[in-house]
């Protein structure tokens, strides 16, 4: 069975950088002023990373952001994804490493996620030692396999790395199992249905924006009858979740909610 990881994972880490940064890197997380606009560099990574010898990769990512300290306007962040244990890895960090210092002349923090199944794969520094001379790059890893024995806890995080982590290891469990495969993904599925009242402006847009992503609403009638609200014991009122129909009309996702959309004009 083939596995598509590419994309998903570098749309989920586009779309939520702050809360890939907080999940797997903390420590980085809490050094880099969120306050500041971050910008992906795809096209100079691109650029300097310019051959394929050093070996397949899921997803290479290059981040300038702005850090708390001040010491250096810019700071650049190198992401790397990996599917498989390469024995040229920790190189390969190495040189795209020293490849974007060199361009940059700015201080590079090398990053690596580790998505493979040999849960002894754990690449984290390449050095080497010459007539004396020494020279390392010790790199921060976060290994998904170390998530794996508390997934009914990464199902209840609210940060959306915690599902894509979850979602990730089961696909690696099931990879050769339809049934079982079957059943992870409507798992997710079910982890994913949300009550209206959990309905952010952020949601709305990534559902309109993202192409992996279902154009469905699931918002029952009775949601509207403040009534019907107040025996359901829900939080939310008729006021707000005809709020919400216009948020999610506004968002031209008019297609999947015009059915109750004829009475809120």
């Amino acid at each position: 069975m083939s596995d598509d990881y590419d994309s998903p994972w570098k749309e989920a880490i586009e779309r939520y950088f702050p809360d890939f940064m907080h999940f797997y890197f903390p420590a980085a997380h809490a050094r880099i002023d969120w306050n500041q606009p971050y910008l992906f560099l795809d096209q100079e990574l691109r650029a300097v990373v310019h051959d394929g010898e050093l070996g397949k990769r899921f997803v290479d990512k290059l981040v300038r952001v702005a850090c708390l300290s001040g010491q250096s306007e810019w700071v650049y962040i190198h992401v790397e994804v990996q599917g498989d244990p390469q024995d040229e890895f920790a190189e390969r960090m190495f040189v795209y490493h020293y490849r974007l210092y060199d361009r940059y002349r700015q201080p590079i923090a090398s990053l690596a996620v580790l998505a493979d199944e040999r849960a002894n794969w754990r690449p984290e520094v390449f050095r080497y030692e010459c007539c004396g001379c020494e020279l390392a790059l010790r790199f921060p890893v976060a290994k998904l396999l170390d998530h794996e024995h508390r997934l009914a806890e990464l199902r209840r995080d609210p940060n959306p790395f915690a599902l894509v982590t979850a979602a990730h290891l089961s696909a690696l469990r099931t990879r050769h199992d339809t049934n079982r495969r079957f059943a992870a993904k409507r798992e997710l599925v079910r982890l994913l249905y949300t009550h209206p009242a959990h309905w952010s402006d952020e949601l709305i847009q990534t559902i309109a924006e993202c192409d992996k992503v279902a154009k469905y609403v699931d918002i029952p009638l009775q949601h509207i009858s403040d009534r019907m609200l107040t025996a359901m014991k829900r939080v939310t009122s008729g006021d707000y979740i005809r709020g919400l129909l216009r948020r999610i009309a506004a968002a031209r996702l008019r297609e999947v909610v015009a059915p109750v959309l004829v009475d809120l004009a």
